[in-house]
């Protein structure tokens, strides 16, 4: 599922996909992150199909990027830290099986990555409680409107923006500094 020769893709949930992206565009290596939906049974949802709740899908960022930049153990590591895998179903004020965590796999190594990050987690006590994320294939991705695209960047002063994603972003810049883009 590379988009061009030379990159891989990784398509993750851990909460809202506007946070999420916001985060992931600005690693190296990194060449896009596209907001969507993984894991539900409606073909094709829109957005106001997906907050309901009812569609079994989860708001996701597919990223592509190239593994001789930035690993995809290294965006595990990253997607980790700026998210709770902890809680079910929810992220901060964000409630729902759509804001649930999860790692949609692409290939057998993905899968086997996802899983080894978990347990060394596991066994680090990284965490107080144990991690609920999900490691599931992959099965369809359905873009986001285009409205979802670049949203933070687009919407900074917006309240959820201002509250929610700027504060996880600067934590992430602080934690990744060397990791940016220039």
């Amino acid at each position: 599922m590379s988009s061009t020769p030379g990159t891989e893709t990784a398509t993750l949930a851990g909460g809202c996909f506007w946070c999420l992206e916001a985060v992931f565009e600005s690693l190296r290596g990194v060449s896009s992150v596209i907001p969507g939906f993984a894991g539900g049974t409606t073909v094709n949802p829109t957005y106001e199909e997906v907050c309901t709740g009812t569609t079994g899908h989860a708001e996701v960022v597919q990223i592509t990027f190239d593994p001789a930049v930035i690993s995809y153990r290294d965006l595990l590591e990253v997607f980790f830290s700026i998210h709770d895998p902890t809680t079910l179903n929810r992220q901060g004020p964000d409630v729902g099986t759509q804001y649930r965590s999860a790692i949609f796999y692409h290939t057998e190594e993905q899968r086997q990555m996802a899983e080894a990050v978990i347990a060394e987690l596991e066994a680090s006590k990284v965490f107080d409680l144990p991690i609920v994320t999900e490691v599931v294939p992959l099965t369809a991705f359905y873009p986001a409107e285009d409205y979802h695209e670049n949203y933070y960047n687009l919407n900074p002063n917006q309240p959820y923006c201002r509250t929610v994603i700027a504060p996880k972003i600067a934590k992430f810049r602080k934690k990744f500094q060397d990791r940016l883009k220039a």
